[in-house]
C-alpha cells in the first residue's frame, strides 16, 4: 500500500537527514553519489505517495507528472536536490518541497486542473561534482553537447560517464530534449533568496526580474617545483605568488565596477608544505548586472594575471570553463504572476516586490526555449551556500502559498 502523502514539515525532516556531513552541518550532496541516490528515492516516494507517474529523462531529470505527460501546455514546478560542498539545507530543496506541498495545497483547495502539471528535480545543478552548473537543464535544452558532457571529470578523475554508469543509468543517451520542452507551456522555480532583498523590504516572497550573467574561468599559473627550505626568494618561480596577486586584483576590479568576482577553488601542485608549488590552478567566478560590466571584470583580472605572471615568469593560461549571458524572465508571465499573487495574497495596490539575482538557476537554464519565472522566499540571513542559510518556517509557508496560488491561476483556468 502506497503510504499518505506526508506534509511539508515531514517532507523536510525525511530529506534533512541526507547527505549532511556531521562535522560542516552543511550538505554533500554531489551528482550521481550515494546521498543523490538517496534524494531521488525520497522524489519517486513523495511522487507516488500522491499518485503522480513518474519519469527519469535521458539526461537524469526527475519528473513527477499530474496529467498526460504527452500534453502540450504543461505548467511545471520544482527545482533541484543537489548541493553545493557543505550547502545549505534550502538552496534548491526548498522549491521541490514547496512544489509537492502546493499540489496538496490545490487538492485542498478542491482545484481542478485544464492543463497538466509537473514537479521536477534537476541534475546536476550546482556543478559541484564536475564543475559546471546546470548540467541536467543545458543537457535537456541543448547547452550543452554529450560530447562536452562526457569530457567533465571529478578531482578523482572519474567521468561523468562513468559516474552515471555507476548510478544505473546510461551516459549514452544523454542529448538535448526538444520534444519534451515543447510541451510545456510555463516553468515556475520556487527558491530561497540569496540575498537579502525580502528581508530589507520586509515581504515573504518576491518575483524574479532577471539573472545576471555569469561564468567561471580557470587560471593556470605554473612555475617550478623547487625546496621551499633551500631554494632562494630570487632564485624562485613561485606560481602561489601570482595567484594571490591575482586574488587581489578580482576583488578590485569588481570594486571598482560594482560586479562581483570570486576565486573560491584553488588546486596546488604538489601540494606539499616544503615545496614551491609548479602548478596553482585557480578558478574564477563572475558576475555582473550586465554583460559590457561582466566583460570589463574578466577582462581586468587576466590582464592583471598576465602582468604579473610575466614579471614572475610564469606561464598562465585562462579557460572559460561556463558561461550563462542575461536572463531577463519573459515580462508577460513574470507580470502574471505578480498579478496573481497581488490579488490572492497582498490585495490591490500592493505589488509584489521584483528582485534580480546574481544566482545562477535552472529557470535561467531553460529560458531560452520555454517561458519561465522564479519566485523567492525571504532568507533573513542573505548567507548561502552554506549551513547559516536559512528560511522562517512562516515564511516557507508563505512561498507554498504564493506557489499553490500561482499554479492554480496556470493550471486550473
Amino acid at each position: 500500500m502506497t503510504p499518505a502523502p506526508s506534509g511539508f514539515r515531514a517532507m523536510w525532516a525525511e530529506l534533512a537527514p541526507i547527505g549532511r556531513h556531521a562535522a560542516s552541518g552543511g550538505y554533500r550532496r554531489y551528482a550521481w553519489s550515494g546521498a543523490d541516490t538517496e534524494c531521488r528515492a525520497w522524489f519517486r516516494e513523495q511522487a507516488e505517495a500522491r499518485g503522480l507517474t513518474v519519469e527519469t529523462d535521458r539526461n537524469g531529470n526527475q519528473w513527477a507528472w499530474l496529467g498526460d505527460p504527452l500534453a502540450e501546455d504543461a505548467v511545471v514546478t520544482g527545482s533541484h536536490l543537489d548541493s553545493v560542498p557543505d550547502g545549505g539545507a534550502f538552496d534548491g530543496p526548498l522549491g521541490v518541497v514547496s512544489a509537492f506541498a502546493a499540489l496538496d495545497e490545490l487538492r485542498g483547495r478542491g482545484a481542478a486542473f485544464t492543463r497538466p502539471l509537473a514537479i521536477t528535480n534537476f541534475g546536476d545543478e550546482e556543478g559541484a561534482r564536475f564543475g559546471l552548473a546546470c548540467v541536467g537543464s543545458r543537457l535537456a535544452a541543448g547547452q550543452l553537447t554529450p560530447e562536452a558532457a562526457h569530457r567533465l571529470r571529478d578531482a578523482d578523475g572519474v567521468t561523468l560517464p562513468q559516474a552515471m554508469s555507476a548510478a544505473g543509468y546510461d551516459p549514452d543517451a544523454i542529448g538535448p530534449d526538444p520534444e519534451r520542452l515543447a510541451r510545456i507551456g510555463a516553468f515556475v522555480e520556487l527558491h530561497v533568496e540569496q540575498g537579502r532583498a525580502l528581508d530589507l523590504s520586509g515581504d515573504p516572497v518576491g518575483i524574479a526580474s532577471a539573472i545576471w550573467p555569469h561564468g567561471r574561468w580557470r587560471f593556470d599559473f605554473r612555475g617550478e617545483a623547487n625546496h621551499a627550505g633551500t631554494t632562494r626568494l630570487a632564485d624562485r618561480r613561485d606560481p602561489m605568488l601570482t595567484y594571490a596577486e591575482t586574488v587581489l586584483a578580482a576583488r578590485r576590479e569588481a570594486e571598482l565596477a560594482g560586479a562581483l568576482a570570486t576565486f573560491g577553488k584553488v588546486a596546488v601542485e604538489p601540494n606539499g608544505v616544503n615545496a614551491i608549488p609548479s602548478l596553482v590552478r585557480g578558478w574564477l567566478d563572475s558576475r555582473a548586472a550586465d554583460q559590457d560590466t561582466l566583460d570589463t571584470v574578466v577582462a581586468a583580472v587576466e590582464r592583471a594575471a598576465r602582468e604579473h605572471a610575466d614579471r614572475a615568469g610564469i606561464d598562465l593560461d585562462v579557460v572559460r570553463e561556463s558561461f550563462t549571458p542575461v536572463v531577463e524572465f519573459r515580462h508577460a508571465l513574470r507580470d502574471e504572476l505578480g498579478t496573481l499573487l497581488e490579488k490572492s495574497a497582498r490585495g490591490p495596490g500592493r505589488p509584489v516586490p521584483v528582485l534580480g539575482t546574481g544566482a545562477g538557476h535552472d529557470a535561467g537554464i531553460l529560458s531560452a526555449s520555454v517561458p519561465t519565472a522564479m519566485l523567492f522566499v525571504r532568507n533573513p540571513t542573505g548567507i548561502s551556500h552554506s549551513p547559516a542559510e536559512h528560511a522562517a518556517e512562516d515564511d516557507c509557508a508563505a512561498g507554498v502559498t504564493a506557489l499553490a496560488d500561482v499554479l492554480e491561476g496556470l493550471a486550473c483556468r
